[in-house]
């Protein structure tokens, strides 16, 4: 049986961990991961219905941040409801072709909200530094088109990624080091030459996130140099406009480096921190966003009180 195994040439499923350590407390976790997804739902549905609803904030800014909360929605929901089954009813095996899709669609949608915060940073570039031309640059109908090019661009990139993994043969263990699928993760278990996954993925991180994380950069540097030219009040104004999307490029960029850095370096059966560290990278963006967004961006702000006022009465 054992040499059958070793043979394979495929795998049909793969094995998820919960938090080494803690199996005994992963019925109580579950109910803290639970609640972290109602609140990401919630909180950018939130966001989604007042964007939608109030006329005025139908502005290139809040139209993008409307697009991010859509994203952070998607990523909750196609990791947080398969974690919650691994801790609540140890479902800990996944098929193949099931863990192939949930990695195309953490991939993509990861890579999506990397244009859309590139583009969010795009827009506090021409409204602090072309505002005579921001209304004239960023149309609503160029806002669709620059959501529309974040999905096929997502999609595109990242749809080679389960083809690559497709292609191998699995004859070792099939333990996975998180409690879903990545590509990183998934390809180490492989029996055969993984070269052409790792350069694909390089070129992905390279040509996605690296430069996504350049032009970001760029931005800001003319952001910065534009606001110091400007009075002290006016400073403050267009710089208290970027906190809320520095502090979102913050928690995507430095979890996803953290992760990436962990799985390059770092031992991963046994180890706590790669399960930490995969559950901080797709749930604190989708937690926080809603929260940095609508407690900093006074029109939101205001809609819910409204809201609250009328539910309350």
């Amino acid at each position: 049986m054992s040499a059958s195994n070793n043979s394979s040439s495929s795998a049909s499923t793969f094995t998820l961990i919960g938090i080494p350590g803690l199996e005994a407390a992963h019925f109580w976790l579950a109910f803290l991961l639970c609640s972290l997804y109602l609140f990401a739902v919630l909180g950018n549905g939130t966001n989604i219905y007042i964007i939608k609803a109030e006329q005025s904030l139908h502005e290139p800014m809040y139209l993008l941040l409307c697009k991010l909360a859509a994203i952070d929605i998607l990523i909750s929901t196609s990791t947080m409801p398969r974690m919650m089954d691994l801790l609540w009813f140890n479902s800990i095996t996944i098929g193949f072709d099931a863990c192939l899709l949930q990695m195309f669609c953490i991939h993509s949608l990861l890579g999506m909200e990397s244009t859309i915060l590139l583009a969010m940073a795009f827009d506090h570039y021409v409204a602090i530094c072309c505002l005579l031309w921001h209304t004239a640059i960023l149309t609503s109908p160029r806002i669709a088109k620059i959501g529309l090019a974040a999905v096929i661009r997502g999609a595109t990139v990242m749809a080679p990624l389960p083809i690559f993994i497709k292609r191998l043969p699995f004859c070792r263990s099939r333990i996975l080091s998180h409690s879903y699928c990545l590509h990183q993760d998934v390809m180490k278990l492989a029996c055969a030459n993984i070269k052409v996954n790792i350069i694909y993925g390089l070129i992905v991180i390279i040509s996605v996130i690296g430069l996504d994380a350049l032009l970001i950069s760029q931005s800001y540097v003319f952001i910065l140099r534009a606001a110091l030219n400007l009075s002290q009040e006016a400073q403050l104004k267009a710089l208290g406009t970027c906190i809320s999307h520095v502090c979102a490029i913050f928690r995507f960029y430095v979890t996803f480096i953290g992760l990436t850095m962990v799985h390059r370096f770092g031992k991963i059966h046994g180890s706590k921190i790669h399960v930490v560290m995969a559950y901080v990278y797709l749930l604190v963006p989708p937690v926080f966003n809603p929260i940095e967004y609508g407690v900093k961006t006074k029109q939101i702000r205001q809609r819910i009180m409204r809201l609250l006022r009328r539910t309350t009465h």
